[in-house]
Order: structure tokens, then C-alpha cells, then sequence
């Protein structure tokens, strides 16, 4: 199935976007995360595209799609607002699937808080629920210390730091996989788009959660912050896939889940990392297929 490609303007910006498959069939919408774009998902579609209609944009900042300066626009409630505006591009309006790793599953987790009745399913891979997280910085001094990268990523020297040695830390973020040379080919031409380092990294400058600082080695105590329960319970069948093996988000993010997912199928995969869409892309597309071919 041939992957198409085009532009979505969502009022102030213009998204680019990947999809593939027949648009009367059930939608699926893919969100990525960092450092990727939408093209991370194209082996998914592909696999997927018989049955389903399948949408992938770069999400804002990143790769073709429209990078603003402004940090605040890079809040999740604006971020949210785009998912919302992108959908509405493609008629008939209809309740559709949302697959998201990473940044794009903070996304995918808000978005599915705010705005249940448009979805038929959500399905998560390797991105933690907002009130797991804020849990587990303040109470795991494992996964604060893990999470220490994202202050560092907002400094403002970041975009040089990350842009120098041919995308040296990009490249470093795929360490636990193996890309081939033209998938590697593929994520420089997005990084190179001009803004596409600032862009990226202004995801974590416009963040309001950020983990402890950590003394010697050693994250300082944070007291957990308060927040309402029930504006935090997800109302929609979810599935959530998850690499044990991630060295960002531990094992600790997937605890007690179903306080805030009580329709929540969990499907763990021992040996795989961060990266599981990359690592196992046939087991990753059928679990996808399976939940979400049986929606209402």
C-alpha cells in the first residue's frame, strides 16, 4: 500500500502528515514522540492499511510541520487543541483509534481525557499516565534519576548541543536498537529542517512536570503534587503496550495503572526497550489490529 503524504492547517500552523489506506474504512491516528516524526509509524501502517485508514503527522515542531518559537505553544492543552483541529480535516466525522509513544503518548493520554466521546479505543506504547509519573518522580528516586535527562534538554544550550556531531545525542537515543542506514538517513532529514532542534526540545522547555533535581547522584525529595482523581480517569478502552526494558520510563510507570484505567488491557514485553514499535513491529501492528478492529 503506498504511504501518501500531505499538509493540514490547523489555524495557526500547518501540520504534514503520512497516511495510507482507505479513508471509509475505521481510522487510526498515530502520534510519535521524540526524537522521531511521523515516519516512525510507516512499517505499522503499511501492516495495517488493508483495514484500517491510517494517519500519522508530525506533530508540531518536528520534521515538515510548522515550528513555532514560542514555548507556551508547546503546552499539552494547544498540543491536544492540534489533534483536535487534525482530526476535524478528514471527513465524515467519526470516533477513531489513537496509537501514541513516548511525547506523543502525553498527548494521546490528554487527549483522551478531554475528549472521550471521539474515540472508540487508545492505545499507548512506552509513555506514562500523567498521574503514574508525577508518582514516581516524587516517590522513586530511580526513575527521578532516569528522568533527569529532561531538564537538561532545557537549557539554553541545548539546540547546539543536540544538533552537533552529526546529531551525536540524537543518534545515542536509539542506542538500545539498530537502524538501517536509510532509516538513519531518514530521522538527519528531519532533524536538519531548519528549526527542527529547537522545535523538538521546546516540547520539554514548555513542560510544567519536571522531576527533582538530583544532588551526587542522588534525586532530592519531592513532595507529590495534588490533583483531582477523577479528572485524571480515562473513560475509553485502552491498551498499553510496554518494552521492560526502557531505560526512561522503569517498570515502576505501568504500577497500579488501572487506578486511573479501569478498562485497561497491559501487555508486556520482556526484552524490548523504549523503542518497541522499532524492536517488534509485527507483534506491535497485531495487537493494534486486534484491539482496535474490535470497536464498537
Amino acid at each position: 500500500m503506498t504511504i501518501r503524504e500531505g499538509f493540514v492547517d490547523i489555524g495557526d500552523a500547518k501540520l504534514h502528515y503520512f497516511a495510507a489506506g482507505d479513508p471509509a474504512k475505521p481510522m487510526l491516528v498515530f502520534l510519535h514522540g521524540f526524537p522521531e516524526f511521523g515516519g516512525m509509524w510507516r512499517a505499522t501502517m503499511e501492516r495495517l492499511s488493508d483495514r484500517f485508514f491510517c494517519l500519522a503527522p508530525d506533530q508540531l515542531g518536528y520534521n515538515l510541520s510548522d515550528k513555532p518559537d514560542e514555548i507556551a505553544r508547546y503546552r499539552t492543552k494547544r498540543l491536544v487543541e492540534d489533534v483536535t483541529s487534525f482530526v476535524k480535516a478528514f471527513p465524515p466525522r467519526r470516533k477513531f483509534t489513537l496509537v501514541a509513544h513516548d511525547w506523543g503518548g502525553a498527548v494521546g493520554w490528554a487527549y483522551a481525557l478531554k475528549h472521550p466521546e471521539t474515540l472508540s479505543k487508545l492505545v499507548i506504547v512506552n509513555a506514562v499516565h500523567p498521574a503514574a509519573f508525577q508518582r514516581e518522580i516524587a516517590r522513586n528516586s530511580d526513575q527521578a534519576k532516569a528522568s533527569q535527562y529532561m531538564v537538561d534538554m532545557q537549557g539554553a544550550d541545548a539546540d547546539a548541543a543536540f544538533a552537533a556531531d552529526d546529531f551525536a545525542r540524537l543518534r545515542h537515543s536509539f542506542r538500545q536498537i539498530t537502524m538501517s542506514a536509510a532509516e538513519l538517513a531518514d530521522y538527519r532529514g528531519a532533524w536538519s529542517q531548519p528549526g527542527a532542534i529547537r522545535g523538538m526540545l521546546n516540547w520539554y522547555r514548555a513542560m510544567r512536570l519536571v522531576p527533582p533535581a538530583v544532588k551526587d547522584g542522588v534525586a532530592t525529595s519531592a513532595a507529590p503534587r495534588a490533583y483531582d482523581e477523577a479528572a485524571l480517569t480515562v473513560k475509553v478502552p485502552t491498551l498499553v503496550l510496554w518494552g521492560l526494558q526502557d531505560q526512561a520510563l522503569l517498570p515502576g510507570c505501568i504500577k497500579g495503572l488501572d487506578q486511573w484505567v479501569p478498562q485497561l488491557t497491559l501487555k508486556t514485553f520482556a526484552e524490548a526497550s523504549h523503542w518497541l514499535v522499532h524492536e517488534e513491529p509485527e507483534q506491535v501492528a497485531a495487537e493494534i489490529a486486534a484491539f482496535a478492529g474490535a470497536a464498537a
